[in-house]
């Protein structure tokens, strides 16, 4: 089977995963505070394990960044099938450039990079993303908080990871604002909502039903 004109092979496409390891007390801390840590803790393990099955088909290099374990995190997931890098020092837009630097230094052609606060995100979006990088410079999932749960980029933008207040609903509308400006070509996948709350999940809980 050959690849469609433009599109980069399987081993040029890159996606990285941003994850921490179960532990308690360290993940979804917005959700525990409204929900207790263990509960928070249970939910993350839903998110991750959704993310890596949505994750799994996609014919790609695959890539998670981990985030530094404390003394209590679960180490028996071994993550078959990735690449394991530590998460770079920064805040989050440092880090992301710096795995984004680091793929494409490597000869990726189209790096796409998620998180796992999305069970709304299937592996149609992700191979989505990358096809919408064969026609586009950069492909965004918007989130309904006003951040995104999925970038994608066929060159280093540094300008898309600077000058945002992570976390907060300005960051998707500052992202479209460095593409406008640096005139690059934007391609918007279907917006998702993250969980990170309790009306969050009790919002996904209801779409699942």
């Amino acid at each position: 089977m050959t690849n469609p004109p433009h599109a980069a092979p399987a081993s040029d496409r890159h996606l990285l995963l941003f994850a921490r390891r179960p532990e308690l007390g360290r993940v979804k801390t917005r959700l525990a505070a409204d929900l207790g840590d263990e509960a928070a803790l249970a939910v993350y393990r839903r998110l991750l394990a959704h993310t890596q099955a949505v994750a799994a088909p996609v014919a790609a290099h695959r890539t998670v960044w981990l985030a530094e374990a404390g003394p209590a995190a679960d180490l028996s997931d071994e993550w078959g099938g990735y690449e394991q890098q530590p998460q770079p020092p920064g805040d989050l837009g440092q880090k992301m450039q710096a795995a984004f630097a680091q793929s494409f230094a490597r000869g990726a052609a189209a790096v796409v990079i998620i998180g796992t606060d999305c069970p709304g995100l299937t592996t149609a979006h992700l191979t989505a993303a990358f096809r919408a990088l064969e026609t586009h410079d950069v492909v965004l999932g918007p989130a309904t908080d006003g951040g995104y749960y999925l970038l994608g980029m066929k060159q280093l933008w540094p300008d898309l990871f600077q000058n945002k207040a992570w976390s907060t609903e300005t960051v998707r509308a500052a992202t479209e604002a460095d593409v406008q400006r640096l005139k690059l070509s934007l391609c918007l996948l279907p917006e998702l909502r993250d969980v990170d709350t309790a009306a969050d999940l009790r919002a996904w809980e209801a779409a699942a039903r």
